[in-house]
């Protein structure tokens, strides 16, 4: 006697010879067929919930490559192997951070020429632009020798960007040492100012304090501290003489031993540099039309630089760093001081025609003033604009008219006696058509 077949769900199965010819019915039928066909869908409450937490992290992970703007290296190492990837043709590579340009700016700042107000504007404005400006603790090595070289462009190449770095340091070539050649800056202003005021400031410093600054020259002997300008000068003292004069040409024209020689070779090739690797070369003497192109040229750098060198506060701070004890040398002496810097005036002046060319493109006007009666010899053009509050020289200017003023009357009584001209009256007539004229 056979058994009936009994159905899964129990009782007997309806159809214990088979399934009738038109198929089971659709909801029982079918279930059957899909349990027959594919028994491993058969899993458990536990099955599921790991199934749903792949999902659920399959689906984090998705959203986070999406908002990260780019794929995992691990898919574009796929792709290298691959040889494609949907993605980057797609989307293109992941945005990178956008750098001003330039991004790299070196002010080999000139020692004596307002430097030091510069940098006190510099610190201000990097923290207001967020670039990175970069000192260094060296402050009179000017001079390097090759593996000093290559070592300072590593650390300064190395820099976050957008950076400025900022030394007194002749000027370096980036390129020779296989680095990306910054953008250079500077400021120079009249040579035998920028002399005048180092002389004194090396030996009485400025209104922070002259005790203080003695404190910091201790090895200075006191015959040398008070030695007198015009002594220095005409009795041929080394800090008074060549090279010692031949100061600014060797910042622009580099670290080639013949850049520290007095001459044409040297004189040409800071003009060169200056014409290719500069983008400002400033006049003290127009300090603000220098912050003003700057400003124009560097904007991620510079934006508001004048409105913070022309506040009251700030003046108050550059009035702490000005040199004191100055004394006018004798027009003697300052005629053999432009003779022994003929090389440095000719490249000041060439500077100087060239930021005005430039302030002329940009529609700023040069106060010029009409030149004063020519003594006997000649003495260096005097400063034409006024002298801004800066941390090098407040009376610069004055020094200059007080001997031009001096010169104007030796060079007057020789004129007058070459008339022979014997009344008082008359003299006196002929100096007040000439002070009129003039």
């Amino acid at each position: 006697m056979k058994k009936k077949q009994q159905h899964p769900g129990g009782g007997a199965d309806p159809w214990p010879h088979g399934a009738p010819l038109g198929g089971a019915p659709p909801g029982l039928g079918s279930w059957k067929r899909r349990v027959s066909l594919l028994p491993f869908l058969r899993f458990s409450l536990r099955d599921y919930g790991f199934c749903m937490a792949t999902l659920l992290v399959f689906c984090l992970g998705s959203l986070f490559y999406q908002l990260s703007g780019g794929p995992p290296r691990f898919l574009l190492d796929l792709r290298q192997y691959l040889g494609n990837s949907t993605y980057l043709d797609d989307h293109g590579p992941p945005p990178s951070k956008v750098l001003p340009f330039p991004s790299q700016v070196v002010y080999n700042r000139v020692g004596k020429c307002g430097s030091r107000t510069v940098v006190l504007l510099l610190r201000i404005l990097s923290e207001k632009h967020g670039f990175n400006l970069v000192t260094s603790d060296i402050h009179n090595k000017t001079r390097l020798t090759k593996n000093e070289q290559m070592e300072l462009i590593k650390n300064i190449s190395t820099a976050e960007q957008p950076y400025l770095f900022t030394r007194h340091v002749h000027f370096l070539n980036f390129s020779r040492f296989g680095g990306d050649q910054p953008v250079y800056i500077n400021i120079i202003r009249d040579p035998v100012n920028r002399f005048l005021s180092n002389y004194f400031f090396r030996r009485f410093g400025d209104w922070r304090g002259e005790q203080n600054h003695m404190i910091r020259t201790p090895s200075m002997r006191q015959e040398e501290r008070y030695l007198d300008i015009n002594e220095c000068i005409l009795e041929n003292y080394p800090e008074c003489s060549n090279p010692r004069l031949f100061y600014i040409i060797p910042y622009f024209c580099g670290q080639h031993p013949r850049c520290r020689e007095p001459g044409e070779w040297a004189l040409e090739r800071a003009k060169l540099n200056v014409n290719e690797n500069f983008l400002l070369v400033g006049i003290l003497e127009e300090l603000e039309d220098v912050l003003l192109l700057l400003e124009r040229f560097l904007p991620h750098y510079f934006k508001g630089v004048l409105s913070i060198y022309k506040d009251p506060e700030h003046r108050k701070l550059g009035n702490m760093t000005v040199t004191v004890k100055k004394t006018v040398p004798s027009p003697e002496a300052v005629q053999i001081l432009y003779q022994r810097m003929r090389y440095e005036y000719e490249f000041y002046h060439y500077v100087k025609e060239q930021f005005h060319l430039l302030k002329r493109k940009f529609g700023l006007k040069s106060h010029v003033s009409r030149p004063p009666l020519r003594p006997q010899f000649f003495i260096p053009t005097p400063l034409e604009t006024e002298e801004p509050i800066d941390d090098e020289e407040q009376d610069d200017e004055k020094w200059l008219e007080d001997i031009y003023k001096r010169n104007q009357q030796v060079s007057l009584e020789f004129f007058l006696r070459s008339l022979k001209l014997d009344g008082s009256q008359d003299r006196k007539q002929v100096l007040g058509n000439l002070s009129s004229e003039h």
